[in-house]
């Protein structure tokens, strides 16, 4: 199933099934966290502090 008939199906129940006031502000609020991060790395920038780095692994001798 595609992404976007994912989200349309999720649409379609949003609109037929109302979610309560609580889930509706947790969805609100998680939509505007990923959006307000997103323009933060677009615009400003990630700081080097919170940069994931590959680390090598380290093997264990026999």
């Amino acid at each position: 199933m595609g992404p976007l008939l994912r989200l349309g199906i999720l649409m379609w129940r949003l609109v037929h099934r109302p979610p309560s006031r609580r889930v509706a502000i947790a969805m609100l609020a998680a939509v505007g966290l990923s959006v307000g991060l997103v323009l933060v790395e677009r615009y400003i920038g990630w700081p080097e502090a919170l940069r994931t780095e590959r680390m090598p692994l380290r093997r264990l001798a026999l």
